[in-house]
Order: C-alpha cells, then structure tokens, then sequence
C-alpha cells in the first residue's frame, strides 16, 4: 500500500466509542472512515454521528466490502474475539477496542489468526501511543527519579446506583471494572516496570488480586498487587463504583512522578499534557507535553503506519502482541483470585465456537484404526488439562475437533478432576456425537495405587466426563507390590460392565510386568490389557520426569513393540520442548530439560532433526513428531499444546512422511 493511499477504515458497532474513535480518524493524516456496520441501520442519528461513511446493515456486510481495508471493532466486550477473528479471515486489518479479547487465551488465538492471514491486528490502548507516554517511559530510563521502587495507580469511577441494564453492569456483556478500565493501570505498570529495566515492558512474577464483586454479579471495585522480578510492586486499582484519584504515582530512590489520568494524556481533542517529577528535598518540576493532535488519531497513525509497512503489530510503546497478551494474563489471574467468571465463558452459554460458529468435526486429518479400538482414529491425541477452565480449554478442544482431531486424553487426577469436567462440558455442549470421539480415562495414580481404586475412579471419572464408558483405559502407576493379577481382574470387571469398550492396559509400566498381565489374562479367560502408555520420543528420557514414569523409547523396548504390535499411546512424544529453541546446549536453567534429557546420544539426535527440517522447510520439533509417527508399530502421540497455535504447528507436522532410511539416521546409532 502506498504512501499517498489512505486506510480505508470501516467500524463495526457504532456506539459511543466508535463515535469517539470516527473523530480521531478524522483528525489523522492517514485514514479515512469509509463504512459502519450496525446490526440497526435505522436507528436515528448514525449520519450525524458518522458523516460521509456509508451505513452498512449487519457486520457481514462490511467484512465484504471491498472498500474497507481496516476494520475497528467496537462491539461490547464479548463480541472482541469474535469479529477480530472474523475480520482477519475476510483479509481485513483490524484494530480492537482494548480489551482486545475476555483472556488472554482468547487473545492469542486472535493475534494467531491474523498472523495466518497475513493482516494487522493491534489492541486499542490509545495513550500507549501519545507522546505523553513515550516522555515518561524515557523519564524512568534517564533516572529522573532514581531507581523505580514502587508504582500506584487507578482508574475508578462512580455510576451511582446499579444500573442491571448498562453494559458496565452486565455479566452477560463482560462489564465490570477490571476488563473496562483495570487494563490501564495494569498496562502502564508493565510499561514503567520494563522502562526501568530497559525493556518495552516487563510481566509479574505475581499477582494478587481483590475485589469486590456486586449484586449483577461484576467486580465494582478491584484492587491488585503485581511484584516484578526487578523487585518494583505496582499497587493497581479500578471501580466503576467508587471515585478515585487517578494519579500514576511512581516512586523512585530520589523521586517521585506523578501523572494525572494518564491515559487522558493532552485531552481528546489536544492540549497540553503535564507530568510532575517531585524530588525527595522538595524540589517540584512540571514537564509540559503540548500536543494538539487528538488523542485517538495516534492509534489511527501507528496502525495505518504498520499497515503501509507490512508489519503485523503496533512497534512500542504501542501494544505488541506479546504486550496485549501478557496484559490480558494479568486481568486473568485478577479475576481468579476474586472469582469473576462471565457467563459467556461457561459452557451452558458458550455453545458455540469463538468465531460463533456451530463446532462441526473437520476432515483434514486422516484417520487409521488401532488394534482393539473399532472407531477410526486421528492421528494424534489432545491433552489439555494445562488449561485453568472451560472458556480457555474449548479454544483447543474446538479447534482440534474441527481439524479432524477426535481422541482426547483424560485422567482422574488431572487438575484435580477440572480436565474430565471440562470435557464433559465440552462433548455436551457442542452435542458432539459420543459414538464420534475417543475417549482416553486414567486412574490409579500414586499413591492410590491399588485395585479397589480402579472402579471407584473411573466412576467419579464418567460422571465428570459425562459418559457411560471409556474408549481406553490406563492404570496410571504401576505398583509391583501388588500382584498383577489382582489389577487384571479389577479392570476385567469393568470390561465385562461396558464401562471400558475398546482397549485397556498399563501407562508407565514395565515390559515384564505387562507381559505377565496378558499371561495372568490368558491363563484366567479374562480381557486382555491391549494397549500401553509410555513415554516414547526420538530423545531417549534419561532420568524420569516424575517419580514412577517409564520410557520405551530404547532399542529393546523397540524391539518389542514390533514384535508384539503393542499400541503405545505415548507421552511427551516430542521430547517436552528439548527440539525447541530454548533446549540448546548452554540452556542450563531448565532442570528438568537438562535432567531428563540432556546427553549426548540426545543432543546428536536434536542435530540431525535440526539438519532434518531445515532441509525439509520444517522444524526440528515437526521431525520429532514424525519420526514417532514412522515407527513400524501402533503410536498414538499424546500433544499437549498450550495455545491454538501450538496445535496447529503441531498438526501441521502430520503431512511429513519419513522414510525407514530417516528414522535410522535419526536414530544415530
């Protein structure tokens, strides 16, 4: 896009931010409103409020558009994610009213989506870009006030008497305090704490939050301290019902600086900005920022700027995607700790996908069959019991789903239960067929490790994931004190009862000790254990991750599953991150990488895989995928990715096809 071109910006929602957002448009040198979508094209005013730009009927309509180039969302809250992600995929830039997304986990899947689509996408946090700003993160950097220690700030109001009809008191549209206006003292915080290290901003290593949520169930007021690793506290606070002074305060060894509502900066239509810097014998200078520019066309200019430059994100002080993601993290933790959940986020409302769609099973992954299992199976299997609830889990769960993914990994004492729970949630609310999925239950987990467990478990089990069986069962732990037999009975019984119907066995046993199961079994007409679960990679674990894990990654232990044609649903398959960048040699800070993995065998392996991908346009990790998947006997690799763009990196591995010659290369034997 040239220089002399304007951004053609069209907004969706056209309330009164989008009202004050249309201004700055008007005041910048590089855009122009072109179209406003509104679900009421008749509602009286809109011309007047938004003049020269077209008034399209339904937020559709502007995506289609092909005179719109940038689209400003300023839907309530809960719409954020919804039409980023829907705007990113019609190929428009988009820039979000802050906060850019319900959590962070919903923010990254966001910024994900733009990346695919090759578009801009920035979070609206319009001070971060005023001059103001920039003068008082360099004011910190100069040490105008010494070495920072201390940072206090708020953003609180008063509504008056609760208002159940305004959004701000909505639950249902994500209202309260902490999401509205808790985002800037939180943002400016993580910006003076990382100016203070010479950084564009710096994450807590804690949060500890408060509030106080009210009758419409929203936080009405909040507070939170955040400590961060350069030992600066920032005491944060927000409220929509209860004024407070609105003073930055940051506290240095010789001073102190003071801003009044920071994120207000010159004023919306320009002015003059002021910081205070008060020094400890008294001494007060007041450094004047005069800016005439509006207060939203900065954000309108750094957009249009990235755009024209075919840069992704906003450069700092703006809200790169890391920065908006670390923010949203901290708004997360806030609301944990006083339990503000929106109904949005539980899985009675939320339905559908975060793009509003119906969830429908995809097809791009090729299924194959199991021994002992009837269903046709995708490749791999999901983990997910590192996610905190549902709204943050469905993300992945979707997403899998709709790419063809349908064996999922459950285990009675992940997250305490939470992981079960959460997809009995999900199967449920999304009214994916059960007969569709692969269901992967645990139990007997150290130090219940005993028969009478099994079944006490795996009732508790069904009744989170909301099923009447499992499609395969695993004793989590292994105890060679109890006789085997005794274990082969206990799930014998649950076999014959229909509550295990595929495929039953050992996760994290020996080979002998599996070996004399399926005798006892044998010997005594019972079902046989047909399935295992073992750590396998193509870095060979050296020392157990937890106490009782047992790798089969060996050559006997090779030799064997070919032999016996033995499934292995197999965990940590890609090695727990050693084929990324952070295991290199001199990452000693990782004990458990360096522990568990690090020798030499490994690290030559970790060599070849790198010349492996590079070779093949792939990455080391995506070697280590299909070096599992090219094994001359049944795996199941068990993925656990963090973020929905982990699980598609990792499934984009799937389409590699190693040969025998590969995989004994790999091996370096």
């Amino acid at each position: 896009m040239s220089d002399a071109q304007p951004i053609r910006w069209g907004i969706i929602g056209p309330g009164g931010i989008a009202k004050t957002f249309a201004g700055g448009i008007a005041h910048s040198r590089t855009g122009v409103l072109t179209a406003i979508a509104t679900r009421n094209p008749g509602k009286t005013g809109l011309s007047d409020d938004f003049p020269n730009a077209r008034i399209l009927h339904g937020y559709e309509a502007l995506l289609a558009d092909p005179q719109v180039d940038a689209v400003y969302i300023a839907t309530p809250h809960t719409g954020h994610a919804q039409w980023a992600i829907k705007a990113a995929r019609a190929g428009k830039h988009v820039l979000v009213e802050k906060p850019i997304a319900l959590s962070a986990y919903e923010a990254e899947t966001i910024y994900h989506e733009a990346g695919k689509a090759g578009v801009f996408a920035g979070e609206a946090y319009m001070y971060r870009l005023h001059p103001q700003t920039r003068k008082i993160a360099d004011l910190v950097r100069s040490g105008a006030i010494g070495d920072v220690r201390m940072i206090k700030s708020s953003f609180g109001f008063d509504m008056g008497t609760v208002k159940p009809e305004h959004r701000l008191f909505s639950n249902a549209l994500a209202g309260g305090g902490i999401l509205d206006v808790g985002g800037y003292p939180v943002s400016m915080a993580r910006l003076i704490a990382g100016a203070a290290d010479g950084k564009p901003f710096l994450e807590p290593l804690q949060v500890l939050g408060t509030g106080q949520i009210g009758e419409t169930n929203v936080d009405e007021w909040a507070s939170a301290l955040l400590k961060f690793p350069n030992g600066i506290v920032a005491e944060v606070s927000c409220s929509i019902r209860a004024r407070q002074d609105n003073v930055l305060r940051i506290i240095g060894t010789t001073g102190r600086i003071e801003v009044a509502d920071f994120w207000f900066a010159s004023g919306h239509t320009g002015g003059i900005g002021t910081i205070d810097i008060i020094r400890n014998d008294g001494n007060r200078e007041t450094v004047e920022i005069d800016e005439q520019g509006w207060l939203y066309s900065f954000e309108v200019e750094a957009a249009g700027e990235a755009i024209r430059d075919g840069r992704r994100e906003f450069a700092a002080p703006g809200m790169t995607w890391a920065d908006s993601i670390g923010n949203l993290r901290v708004m997360d933790q806030w609301r944990a700790a006083i339990g503000l959940e929106y109904c949005q986020e539980q899985a009675a409302e939320r339905r559908v996908n975060i793009r509003g769609e119906i969830v429908r099973p995809g097809n791009t992954l090729l299924r194959r069959t199991i021994p002992g299992i009837a269903k046709p199976m995708s490749p791999v299997a999901l983990g997910f019991e590192f996610f905190p609830n549902f709204a943050a889990a469905s993300l992945t769960l979707d997403a899998f789903y709709e790419a063809g993914g349908n064996v999922f990994d459950t285990a009675w004492i992940y997250n305490r239960g939470l992981t079960e729970a959460i997809f009995g949630d999900w199967w449920t609310s999304r009214s994916v067929p059960r007969e569709a999925v692969v269901l992967i239950g645990k139990g007997a987990h150290s130090p219940l490790v005993y028969p009478d467990q099994i079944g006490k478990q795996l009732s508790q089990s069904l009744d989170r994931l909301k099923t009447d069986y499992v499609d395969v069962y695993f004793m989590h732990r292994d105890d060679e004190q109890v006789p085997v037999g005794e274990f082969v009975d206990a799930m014998d019984v649950e076999v014959r009862a229909g509550r295990i119907r595929g495929v039953f066995g050992g996760s994290n046993w020996t080979r002998a000790r599996l070996q004399e199961a399926v005798a006892y079994a044998q010997a005594n007409g019972k079902a046989l254990p047909g399935a295992l679960s073992n750590n396998f990679s193509l870095a060979e674990m050296q020392a157990p991750i937890w106490a009782g894990c047992v790798a089969a990654s060996d050559d006997d232990w090779k030799r064997w599953l070919t032999e016996t044609q033995m499934p292995n649903f197999a965990w940590s398959s890609q090695g727990r991150g050693f084929f990324t960048d952070r295991a290199g040699r001199d990452r000693r800070d990782d004990e458990e990488l360096v522990r568990c993995w690090y020798n030499e065998r490994n690290f030559i392996r970790r060599d070849r895989a790198i010349e492996l991908a590079q070779r093949l346009k792939r990455k080391p990790i995506h070697i280590a995928l299909a070096y599992v998947l090219a094994q001359p006997f049944p795996v199941v690799p068990l993925i656990g990715p963090r973020t929905v763009a982990e699980l598609d990196d990792s499934l984009s591995a799937l389409d590699i096809r190693l040969s025998g010659d590969d995989v004994a290369w790999l091996e370096a034997r």
